[in-house]
């Protein structure tokens, strides 16, 4: 049977062994379980996000800053059973959330371990947005939380580094489907539930909604202040908008020069000074030495 779990809906028969775009096969391959607290404050709070990194990635972004399970070059397989263990392990240990990073290609066997491991924290789905939005009703009522990319409104820029021109209108429709169902934000500060976002005290940890991030690349201000742009106009402060100023360039991006460097301070502040006269007033922004391989974590080789 041929996959049809993400845009590429690639040939590939991956219940019998074949690899799709994605590089995996139907085996579960999970690079890293961990507590993680380098994400946004309200998801790793003081005890870290119980972070599950999947091998394989149906984008494969020529800058990526976790190649090696992108490519599938890490990772140890697991079973459904060790899935759902995994999960409860990392509740166990204290973690805030349960956090799915890179899940889409195996959104049908996470949705039977969630199933299965009846998890009493929130649900993080992390995802690049290059979803297809019935994949993503697969995980209706499992996942409680979206951290979501938005990585492009400009469909060469998609086709250049992401190899999907077709990016910016998948990830509208894919955005629409996470909104409607989360619908807005909600935090948790001590045993109070916060509806207004934009008064959350610090220390409140997400309960439920959307976060969508936007990785500010280098010479690609305009681009970052159209992507701000459509997801105010669009959502309001209805979703948080995490602005990131981390882009590492690491050696495989060698072929494309433009990339090769940090982005600069004035960059990201333009940034961060257009969505504040936007009047974005839901949101995060990275301070300090963000933008080093020190905050890209170590996963497991196969």
């Amino acid at each position: 049977m041929e996959c049809r779990l993400c845009p590429r809906r690639c040939p590939a028969d991956r219940k019998n062994g074949e690899r799709g775009f994605c590089g995996m096969t139907e085996e579960v391959f999970v690079a890293r379980a961990a507590p993680h607290f380098w994400e946004e404050p309200c998801i790793s709070g003081t005890n870290g996000s119980g972070t599950v990194f999947f091998s394989g990635c149906n984008l494969r972004c020529v800058y990526c800053q976790n190649y090696k399970i992108a490519a599938g070059k890490a990772g140890k397989p697991m079973s459904l059973k060790e899935l759902s263990e995994t999960f409860l392990s990392l509740q166990e240990a204290g973690c805030h959330n349960i956090n799915l990073v890179t899940p889409s290609h195996y959104a049908p066997q996470i949705a039977k371990a969630l199933r299965l491991a009846q998890l009493k924290v929130p649900v993080v789905y992390n995802t690049s947005s290059y979803e297809c939005v019935e994949t993503l009703k697969l995980l209706d009522g499992l996942v409680d939380i979206y951290l979501a990319d938005f990585k492009y409104l400009d469909s060469g820029l998609a086709k250049k580094y992401s190899h999907a021109p077709d990016y910016p209108q998948t990830a509208k429709a894919a955005l629409q489907e996470m909104v409607r169902q989360t619908g807005g934000a909600e935090y948790l500060s001590g045993t109070s539930v916060i509806r207004n976002a934009t008064e959350y005290p610090d220390g409140a940890l997400m309960k439920r909604g959307v976060i969508v991030r936007h990785l500010l690349l280098p010479g690609q201000t305009a681009e970052a202040k159209r992507v701000l742009r459509y997801l105010y106009e669009t959502y309001g402060d209805m979703i948080a908008i995490s602005i990131l100023n981390q882009y590492t360039p690491l050696p495989h991006v060698a072929a494309y020069p433009e990339l090769s460097r940090h982005i600069m301070d004035a960059e990201y502040e333009e940034a961060v000074d257009f969505a504040a006269e936007l009047g974005i007033g839901h949101g995060f922004l990275q301070e300090g030495e963000t933008a080093s391989e020190s905050f890209i974590p170590e996963f497991a080789e196969k």
